[in-house]
């Protein structure tokens, strides 16, 4: 499908200067987009095409790199770094955005400027990729996109069958979920789609959710169906009390899980220690209705009035489970940062424990797709012996075909499940009660 070639020369550049603060500043796509001015100032066509761009340059980037290479005698020096980006850029258009082969490789030409004798270069390799490259591409590994790092702690998780599968998922462009606060058929019928699962409504294609109906009224708020069942799994293990159930939400912003527990009736404490986050979270319960004051605190340090019956922590981490979603983070993580998460992780299960009367509830859960933060996290909380026990995840009902058992360690969604709808975000998720 032929996609907005954008307004030329400008959004290339503002594309380039956004790709390489990505990869040489270690910069989360989104902080740069909302960072970057010029990128502001453009029309929403113009953004919608940068970000679409960008996105693909990164998600495709390991393929790109190498079928540029194809079609270069020598590998470009360091210095030339940015021709390099060029290539790959100009690359993703004609595969990917299939956008007209003369003004891609006319605007490329006209970025190389700045680097005397290399425009013949880009104006000579962008013109046979747009010949052959979709064909040499198929040749290409798309293990490629994914950092060693990354590929080889997943093939030791998962096997090289759900890597490979996971890889798959993550060159493809997400489709976007949402929660409904009402009836989901209703709502799949105003929006021109189906229900994807329980409350969850699917979309493909979305320009400016903003101005999709339900949207100001607060009658759904985006959220990927792997996000909601943490929630969903606190719900059906909480119990019928006599009055509604307390439960404070650990890390809470931006606030899908607090509008789950609110939805159903619980009364909830939401915390989290960023200010910037606390506010976007405040805006977004205001939409949907909520009247509710989010507690600024750091999670390990907060002391609530009185013992919850449940606590939800999603805690943070790497977000590898996102990638589909935030293609930069290959690119802006790494094992150790990984590592430095896990140590938060079990500090902050560990003093959300202590919070909990006995018989009170935790559910742990992270958007990761490493063991060190799943599994291993739950192991290492086991071992200090707290006094509390994992309940088993119930893979029927919500859960089917949505989550690998790992019994007494909880269970977790990839990417690749539902792989034919449009798969789902990495998560990983337990349940424990204090005995």
């Amino acid at each position: 499908m032929n996609k907005n070639p954008g307004s030329g020369l400008k959004t290339r550049q503002i594309s380039l200067s956004i790709l390489e603060s990505v990869l040489n500043n270690k910069e989360t796509l989104k902080d740069t987009l909302e960072s970057d001015p010029n990128f502001v100032m453009l029309e929403p066509r113009d953004r919608a095409f940068v970000h679409l761009l960008v996105a693909t340059s990164l998600r495709r980037r390991g393929q790109l790199n190498a079928l540029v290479k194809t079609y270069l005698k020598a590998p470009l020096p360091k210095r030339l770094k940015t021709v390099q980006e060029i290539l790959l850029l100009g690359a993703a258009q004609l595969i990917f955005l299939t956008s007209p082969a003369h003004a891609v490789v006319n605007i490329a030409v006209n970025m190389c400027r700045r680097f005397p004798g290399h425009q013949g270069l880009v104006n000579a390799v962008l013109r046979r990729i747009a010949d052959d490259g979709a064909i040499r591409l198929r040749g290409i590994d798309i293990r490629l996109n994914t950092p060693k790092w990354l590929w080889n702690s997943w093939i030791n998780a998962y096997g090289e069958e759900a890597a490979r599968s996971i890889a798959e998922i993550h060159a493809q462009e997400p489709p976007l979920d949402i929660t409904v606060s009402g009836e989901p058929r209703y709502w799949a019928q105003i929006l021109g789609t189906k229900v994807f699962d329980d409350k969850t409504i699917r979309l493909t294609k979305v320009s400016d959710i903003k101005e999709l109906p339900g949207y100001a009224n607060g009658s759904w708020w985006v959220q990927d169906f792997a996000a909601s069942l943490p929630a969903r799994l606190l719900l059906s293990l909480v119990g019928n009390t006599e009055k509604k159930p307390s439960v404070i939400d650990l890390c809470a912003a931006p606030g899908g899980k607090t509008a789950q527990l609110l939805a159903a009736g619980t009364l909830v404490t939401s915390v989290d220690k960023s200010n910037k986050r606390t506010f976007i979270l405040k805006q977004n319960l205001k939409r949907l209705g909520y009247d509710i004051k989010p507690v600024i605190a750091d999670a390990r340090r907060f002391v609530p009035s009185e013992p919850p019956d449940a606590i939800l922590l999603d805690a943070p981490c790497s977000a590898t489970g996102t990638i589909r979603r935030n293609p930069d983070i290959p690119y802006t993580k790494d094992k150790s940062i990984v590592e430095r998460m896990a140590e938060i992780q079990l500090e902050l299960a560990t003093e959300a424990v202590s919070k909990l009367n006995p018989g009170g509830l935790l559910v742990y859960s992270v958007c990761s797709l490493q063991i060190e933060e799943g599994e291993k996290v739950i192991e290492g909380l086991l071992k200090k012996n707290l006094g509390i026990r994992p309940i088993p995840v119930d893979q029927e009902g919500f859960f089917k075909d949505a989550l690998i058992q790992l019994g007494d360690l909880g269970g977790r969604t990839l990417p690749s499940d539902r792989k034919n709808l449009g798969g789902m975000d990495g998560f990983y998720m337990c349940a424990l009660r204090r005995n």
